[in-house]
C-alpha cells in the first residue's frame, strides 16, 4: 500500500485544503503516515504571507528530502504559487503545484513515476475565475469541522501578497456549501467554522447571493447543526442585512473576527484598507445593540511603516474604548513584492516590540475583563480534548458559543458534543466551570447509533 505524508504551513485554508489532498489519496488506496515517518509521497502545503513563511517552507521541504530521497517530493500552497522557480531550484523537488489544480496531483504523482522529469503545474491563478471543488467529509483531529465557501481577495492591501498567492475573489456555489454541510454534520460535527481567503467577501461574484443569504440557507436546510462561526470578516462587509441575519439566527455564533490591522485613519490609507474607524466604530455599535454579549476578537499590525507614537496609541485608545474580547497581535513584517515593503520610514524593532507587548498586556486585560462577565452564567460549550495540564485526566475544556475557553469535569463521551456549563470562575486564557446538563438530542441520537 503506497503511504503519503503531510506537512501543512500557515493558516486555516491551507489545513483544510490538506485534508481535500489527503481525501483524495485515501480514494486511491494511500495510507497515511506521520511527517516524521518514511513514506512513498510527502506533500508540504506551504504559506507566502511572511518571508519567514517562505523561509519555513524551504526548511521543510528539505527535511523531507532528507528524510526519503527516494520520495516522490510536492510542493502546494502559496509559496509554490508565487515562487514556483524558487521551490523547483530545490535539489529533490519533484512536483510543484499552486493553489489550483490539485485535484491533479495525482496523475502528476504518476506522470512524474513513469519520466522522471520535474513537473511544474503552476498556472496564471489571476487568470482562475472558478472556485476549485475540493470535499472534506470529516477531519483527522477536530471537533469543530472548517469548510471554505471562497478563495482569493480583490482588496490588494499594500502590505499583502495574498491575491497574488490566490487569485481574485471566486465563491463556492452555494449548492455545494449546504451539500458539504450536511455531509459535516451526518459525520457528527455540531460546529461549522466557514472560511476562506476573503471569506465576508462570499457572493460578491454570485448574482444577487451574499453570505447573509448563505447563513440562512445553512439555518434552514442543515438540520442537526447546532453552530455556525465565520472565520473573519471585514468591517466593510458587515451589513445591516448581516446584523439582522445574526441577531435572529440560533445557530450563528455570538463571536466575529473582525480585522482591525489598525486604528488610526492616516494608517489605514497607507495600507489601503477599505474603511475608516469612524465607520468601524459605527459598526461595532451597531453589532453590540444587535447582540448583547457579542464577542469581537481581531488582528492588528503595529509597527506599519511610518506609524508614530500617536497613531499607535490611536490603535491602542480605540481598542480599549471599543473592549475587543482578545486579539492577535503582529509585529509589521516586510514582505517582499508588496508596496509596503518598499515604504519608507520602516519602524524600528525595538520600537514594534515594545509596542506589540504593550498592546498584548491591554489584549489580555481586555480578555478577562470580557470574560468577568460571563461568571455565574451557563454558556454551551463544546468539548474538545481533555485539558493538558490536569494529571488526573478528569477535565476537559472546549469554547463557548463566544469563544471562551472553559475547562470542566467531564468525560469522553462529551466531546463533540453540545454541553452546558455553568462557569464558576472567569480567567485567561482558561476559564472554569462545571457541567449542567449534557443536551437531551445528543443522548437520543448516542442510542440510535
Amino acid at each position: 500500500m503506497p503511504s503519503v505524508a503531510f506537512y501543512t504551513l500557515g493558516c486555516k485554508v491551507n489545513h483544510y485544503e490538506t485534508e481535500a489532498i489527503w481525501q483524495l489519496f485515501k480514494e486511491n488506496g494511500y495510507e497515511r503516515k506521520e511527517f516524521e515517518a518514511m513514506a512513498d509521497v510527502y506533500v508540504i502545503n506551504t504559506c507566502t504571507v511572511t518571508n519567514t513563511g517562505d523561509k519555513k517552507s524551504r526548511q521543510i521541504i528539505r527535511r523531507a528530502i532528507r528524510k526519503n530521497p527516494d520520495a516522490v517530493i510536492c510542493v502546494t500552497g502559496c509559496y509554490a504559487q508565487t515562487s514556483p522557480a524558487d521551490v523547483l531550484a530545490i535539489p529533490g523537488v519533484d512536483i510543484v503545484i499552486g493553489t489550483q489544480d490539485r485535484i491533479k496531483m495525482l496523475d502528476y504523482i504518476e506522470q512524474y513515476k513513469k519520466e522522471r522529469q520535474p513537473i511544474n503545474a503552476v498556472g496564471n491563478i489571476m487568470k482562475s475565475r472558478v472556485f476549485e471543488e475540493m470535499d472534506v467529509p470529516s477531519f483527522s483531529d477536530r471537533t469543530r469541522a472548517s469548510l471554505k465557501i471562497q478563495e482569493g481577495c480583490n482588496n490588494f492591501c499594500t502590505f499583502c501578497i495574498i491575491p497574488w498567492a490566490r487569485g481574485l475573489m471566486r465563491s463556492r456555489d452555494p449548492k455545494e456549501v449546504i451539500r458539504q454541510a450536511r455531509q459535516l454534520v451526518q459525520a457528527g460535527y455540531k460546529e461549522i467554522v466557514l472560511t476562506g481567503i476573503h471569506t465576508g467577501g462570499y457572493g460578491a461574484d454570485l448574482k444577487d447571493y451574499t453570505l447573509a443569504d448563505l447563513l440562512k440557507d445553512l439555518e434552514t436546510h442543515v438540520k442537526g447543526l447546532k453552530r455556525v462561526r465565520i472565520s473573519s470578516i471585514e468591517a466593510s462587509q458587515i451589513t445591516d442585512e448581516m446584523i439582522e441575519v445574526i441577531k435572529n439566527s440560533k445557530i450563528v455564533v455570538r463571536h466575529l473576527h473582525i480585522p482591525l490591522q489598525s486604528g488610526s485613519d492616516s494608517v489605514l490609507k497607507r495600507m489601503r484598507r477599505k474603511y475608516s474607524m469612524e465607520f468601524f466604530a459605527e459598526r461595532l455599535n451597531r453589532l453590540k445593540e444587535a447582540l448583547p454579549g457579542l464577542a469581537i476578537t481581531s488582528d492588528v499590525i503595529v509597527g506599519f511603516p511610518g506609524e508614530t507614537e500617536e497613531e499607535f496609541m490611536e490603535t491602542y485608545n480605540f481598542i480599549k474604548e471599543h473592549k475587543f474580547s482578545e486579539l492577535h497581535v503582529f509585529p509589521y513584517s516586510k514582505r517582499t513584492g508588496t508596496p509596503a515593503a518598499r515604504m519608507e520610514n520602516q519602524v524600528d524593532e525595538e520600537v514594534k516590540n515594545e509596542r506589540v507587548h504593550r498592546l498584548i498586556t491591554l489584549s489580555e486585560q481586555l480578555a478577562k475583563e470580557y470574560a468577568s462577565r460571563f461568571e455565574g452564567e451557563i454558556l454551551e460549550v463544546i468539548p474538545e480534548d481533555k485539558y493538558a495540564e490536569d494529571p488526573a485526566g478528569n477535565l476537559y475544556e472546549g469554547y463557548s458559543d463566544n469563544y471562551l475557553r472553559v475547562v470542566f469535569e467531564g468525560n469522553d463521551q462529551m466531546i463533540g458534543k453540545v454541553v452546558r456549563v455553568k462557569m464558576t470562575k472567569a480567567g485567561y486564557p482558561y476559564n472554569h466551570g462545571r457541567v449542567v446538563e449534557v443536551m437531551e438530542e445528543n443522548i437520543e441520537k448516542a442510542e440510535v447509533i
